[in-house]
């Protein structure tokens, strides 16, 4: 009975690591944004917007949070499976996670590059993020390959 009621949970347990690592990522990043549209105001520059693009890169891992989830949702709870989506959800969500994490603070060093070079270098910026965005990625993906074996 627990080990159903572990695999029902499974769902909100890889949707709430997401969102944890996506809202960690947004206040690492928006900090910094916050701290370089001080420093622009207070020199008289236009504010940069480039810099949202950074604050918002981390809400994607959400997403991929969200399709694990409702990819959970169409697999019947046994207890094998259960075990199994339990299992994705603690790795996948902390991938997610810790993904969205880092991606905010390499946005939040990204912010203080830009800020302090007069905007140089944020093409290499967005390789970075999208370095990082790839880790998330592949952590749904490999999470749906498990769970598909699942609903075989």
């Amino acid at each position: 009975m627990f080990i159903e009621l572990a695999g029902k949970m499974a769902g909100g347990l890889v949707l709430g690591l997401g969102g944890l690592g996506s809202s960690l990522g947004i206040l690492a990043a928006a900090s910094a944004a916050a701290g370089a549209w001080a420093a622009e105001g207070k020199a008289g520059k236009n504010l940069t917007f480039n810099y949202f693009i950074m604050i918002a890169a981390p809400i994607s891992q959400t997403l991929y949070a969200m399709i694990l989830m409702m990819t959970m949702k169409g697999i019947k709870t046994t207890p094998e499976n259960s075990m199994l989506m339990l299992g994705v959800a603690i790795g996948c969500g902390l991938i997610e996670m810790f993904s969205a994490w880092a991606q905010g603070k390499i946005g939040a060093a990204g912010i203080r590059c830009l800020n302090e070079n007069g905007g140089k270098g944020f093409g290499f910026l967005i390789m970075a993020l999208g370095i990082i965005e790839t880790v998330g990625i592949f952590g749904m993906v490999f999470g749906i390959l498990l769970l598909m074996s699942a609903a075989v």
